[in-house]
């Protein structure tokens, strides 16, 4: 059994070991966050999820309001999504389905609010694995964008397409 919950300070030294995962790395190359910082800040447009299997920490998950999002990394966006980074801590957890169950959990709570009316991510164009992993869940591909230094497949899940295979 997959639960979310807050993550918090506690969690630090973990999210840094998992940052340096090589599969981390290779999914995120120019990631340059900074746990210390982030995890104590609370804004309005930001949850910040530790994934636990049977109370293992086993991945992390961040939903942000795109157009509310401080740094505005997804530029000119509509009001009314959400987005989603999420990933698996150890190697050894992958391929075990335990992204699809947080995926799913995380898309149930952005669509709890009757507001929201599509989730967006960004997996690299590269990572043909995430992007399969996307598209077996139902994200349909919209456009490949360059962020910063990253070229990245953007893609979107609408609530009426998530309302019919829940």
């Amino acid at each position: 059994m997959i639960t979310l919950r807050p993550a918090t300070l506690d969690d630090l030294a973990l999210l840094q070991h998992w940052d340096e995962q090589p599969h981390s790395i290779a999914s995120d190359p120019n990631d340059d966050w900074v746990w210390e910082t982030e995890l104590p800040k609370t804004p309005e447009w930001r949850e910040q999820l530790i994934a636990e299997l049977e109370g293992r920490p086993i991945g992390f998950i961040q939903i942000i309001d795109p157009a509310l999002e401080e740094t505005h990394y997804w530029g000119d966006i509509s009001n009314n999504l959400r987005a989603i980074d999420i990933w698996i801590g150890e190697s050894e957890d992958l391929g075990k389905g335990y992204g699809t169950i947080m995926m799913q959990l995380a898309l149930d709570r952005c669509f709890t609010d009757k507001a929201v009316t599509a989730v967006i991510i960004d997996p690299l164009e590269s990572n043909f694995r995430a992007r399969k992993f996307y598209e077996k869940l139902g994200f349909r591909f919209v456009e490949n964008r360059i962020f910063d230094l990253d070229h990245c497949a953007v893609y979107q899940i609408d609530r009426e397409y998530w309302k019919g295979i829940e």
